[in-house]
């Protein structure tokens, strides 16, 4: 069996807006489209290039304790209601692939390492919107495997179990894309408080200019592969804004790739959006 390797990798959006009718988009977007539409053709387009067989998706919504989880389940196949919101997000069909033997290898790798983390095949698991949308919006025939968010993690756990996650794919055969699903600062705009700008998705309505300045400095470090800045300053900058999971898809991702190590240059495959007062974007990392 040939090594296999990482070909790609990316941080990019899963909120909720992005999946309603384009009419309410357009609407909500004070008659144009959110520019994270047009962004899920540009990062598919980069995973198609990069000749993946598999996608591992980092699941902020999928909270884990005690222990890190990867999901071993071989296939999926449902409609997704949201119990968030279930008003907003309902009637989502899913169909994908697992990557079961994957995963066992996860799970045995990180026993070997000391890491606490298992691989959980059980199909009546719920699915979150996270893994769900993203699955829809950029998976077409290639298996994907969910990565949970551990909540009893911090940074040097989140970035252990990505390494975890990086020698189990070089001792796979397969070729991987990681996809980092979720935003950068994740602070929701009170439930009364009244957009400034009536593009919903403009920056000017993130939660506040603290937050956007931040996800400005972490955007153009990302393009730098400046990543090493970034971890070194995770918990006293990142985490307490916080970003989403407190950063476990990327910290994940990034450990994956060779955390401090890693100086993959990032390239913006969409403009930086608000949903709700959080900072949203699709960003490609070339391996």
């Amino acid at each position: 069996m040939s090594q296999g390797k990482i070909v790609g990798a990316a941080i990019v959006s899963h909120h909720p807006g992005l999946f309603q009718t384009k009419e309410f988009r357009v609407h909500s977007g004070d008659g144009e489209d959110s520019d994270l539409i047009a962004g899920f053709g540009r990062v598919r387009q980069k995973i198609e290039d990069s000749g993946a067989d598999t996608v591992i998706v980092f699941d902020t919504h999928w909270f884990t304790t005690g222990c890190h989880l990867v999901d071993a389940g071989a296939h999926y196949k449902g409609t997704y209601l949201s119990d968030e919101m279930p008003w907003y997000l309902h009637g989502q069909h899913y169909d994908y692939k697992g990557a079961p033997e994957l995963a066992r290898l996860c799970a045995e790798i990180a026993e070997q390492e000391g890491v606490i983390a298992k691989a959980i095949d059980e199909p009546s698991m719920a699915r979150h919107y996270a893994t769900v949308n993203i699955a829809n919006a950029l998976v077409k025939d290639e298996q994907l495997m969910s990565v949970g968010s551990c909540q009893t993690a911090a940074t040097e756990n989140y970035l252990e179990m990505g390494e975890v996650i990086g020698k189990a794919i070089r001792a796979s055969g397969r070729s991987v894309v990681l996809l980092a699903s979720g935003a950068l600062s994740h602070k929701f705009r009170n439930i009364n408080a009244i957009p400034p700008h009536p593009r919903i998705y403009h920056p000017d309505n993130i939660s506040s200019a603290h937050n956007r300045e931040s996800d400005y400095r972490a955007i153009e470090l990302l393009s730098q592969g400046h990543h090493r800045k970034i971890i070194e300053n995770f918990d006293q900058q990142y985490r307490q804004l916080p970003w989403e999971a407190w950063g476990a898809h990327y910290l994940q991702m990034i450990g994956a790739m060779g955390g401090v190590n890693c100086t993959a240059k990032g390239t913006a495959l969409s403009a930086y959006e608000n949903a709700h007062g959080t900072g949203n974007i699709h960003m490609w990392f070339d391996i």
